[in-house]
């Protein structure tokens, strides 16, 4: 029977990832290790400061007091003794993880940091904030467990081994289908929301984030629009491969100054 490490962003508490662990639970053996509460947008942090702590939740059900990227990074290194699972899920969350989200995203973060650890992983959104049909979501991984076998992603080292999936908030019987897509792009954040606590001291909001941008055909955020279950393969080199001659070509023309004098650069 395939392992499975089950971790998301929104807690022990989200809806989202506990239907999936009831569902996932009649096919494989799953771990699940989870924030104690929502850490949304936490990205890729790991908690340095102070000691992680495990709460038991149910049984092979745990929360921390860190973030995603913490949770799986623990489960994978501290809590396995008996072999390294098959696949790192994350999710089911609430809320579309499209375009440049993923920079952000706590649910991504946790597929990421089981993909640094040499896993293939995969991230589940809805993509509203507050989903009616989890169900969908639900569904729409059992189906793709099913093929992952299948998948060369899995065997293959030299390309993309995170799977971001984002699931259109509608009944599972109008889903119309599969889309390997791109990760569109927002328009910028709106601006910081400025309020006043009770005692009458400013406090600050981050803004929501920005509509779609970038959202043509082939992308996450088309392919969800139309109903489609959008699958994007991603990777974590960020390198900008395209401007590695350029960079080079300029650096060619930069002069290494040595022996300068102290007081700034003449």
């Amino acid at each position: 029977m395939i392992k499975i490490l089950l971790s998301n962003d929104d807690g022990f508490i989200a809806p989202g990832i506990n239907l999936l662990r009831d569902a996932l639970s009649e096919i494989a053996n799953v771990l699940t290790v989870t924030p104690d509460r929502d850490r949304s947008a936490s990205s890729n942090s790991l908690t340095l400061d102070r000691p992680l702590r495990l709460t038991e939740r149910g049984v092979n059900f745990y929360s921390t007091n860190g973030t995603p990227t913490d949770c799986v990074h623990l489960a994978l290194t501290g809590l396995y003794d008996d072999g390294a699972p098959d696949l790192v899920i994350s999710g089911i969350n609430a809320g579309a993880n499209m375009g440049d989200d993923v920079i952000y995203s706590g649910t991504v973060a946790a597929a990421m940091e089981g993909r640094n650890l040499g896993l293939p992983a995969i991230a589940v959104s809805m993509t509203s904030f507050h989903p009616e049909h989890y169900a969908s979501g639900v569904q729409a991984v059992l189906s793709l467990l099913e093929d992952l076998p299948n998948l060369q992603f899995v065997k293959d080292d030299s390309v993309a081994t995170i799977l971001n999936v984002n699931v259109p908030d509608i009944p599972w019987d109008e889903i119309k289908g599969f889309q390997a897509t791109r990760l569109g792009k927002r328009h910028a954040a709106e601006p910081i929301i400025k309020a006043q606590d009770p005692r009458g001291n400013d406090i600050y909001w981050v803004g929501p984030v920005g509509d779609a941008a970038d959202a043509g055909e082939g992308t996450d955020f088309s392919a969800t629009q139309e109903g489609y279950v959008s699958v994007t393969p991603i990777h974590i080199d960020l390198t900008r491969h395209s401007a590695l001659n350029a960079t080079s070509d300029w650096l060619s023309s930069c002069k290494l100054e040595k022996g300068a004098k102290s007081g700034g650069v003449s």
